[in-house]
């Protein structure tokens, strides 16, 4: 069982949720790259739960060291 996460909307109430891929979606960075690789990782997440309807914490960490490794060949 995931913690609790609260999302401030723009408009309306805040959200309470454990949702991992709700919140993945709800992340925005002010720097363009760190935002790009957020929503990255957020469309793995998206992604895996929409076809295997489970496994986006399996997905994001997959993909974040997969990100990470390639990040290490890149800058070697």
């Amino acid at each position: 069982k995931g913690r609790n996460v609260v999302l401030e909307k723009k408009f309306g109430s805040p959200v309470i949720t454990n949702d991992g891929v709700t919140i993945a979606k709800e992340i925005e960075l002010e720097d363009a790259f760190e935002n790009m690789g957020a929503k990255l990782v957020a469309e793995v997440a998206s992604k895996t739960n929409d076809v295997a309807g489970d496994g986006t914490t399996t997905a994001t960490v997959l993909a974040q060291a997969m990100i990470r490794e390639g990040l290490k060949n890149v800058t070697a």
